[in-house]
């Protein structure tokens, strides 16, 4: 019995611990999207779409800054 007490802590463990870095990476992502974005709220909305675009693309964790960066240089409403 203390053999599975032992398991199931360690297993539970490391699921919050796995689960915590999930979240954190999403939000630091998040939080790199609209830190492009300003304060325009169309610009946020369209960052957003972009982030949701390179996650559905498995853009990698050391690209994602100059991708997102590449596509707030893009957005429609910059004005030239």
């Amino acid at each position: 019995m203390e053999y599975f007490i032992i398991a199931f802590a360690v297993i539970s463990g490391l699921y919050f611990h796995w689960w915590l870095m999930v979240r954190i990476r999403r939000w630091s992502n998040r939080d790199l999207a609209l830190s492009m974005a300003g304060e325009d709220q169309a610009k946020r909305d369209y960052m957003l779409a972009q982030l949701t675009e390179a996650q559905r693309l498995k853009v990698g964790r050391r690209e994602l800054e100059a991708w997102l960066q590449r596509a707030a240089d893009a957005y429609p409403g910059n004005s030239a």
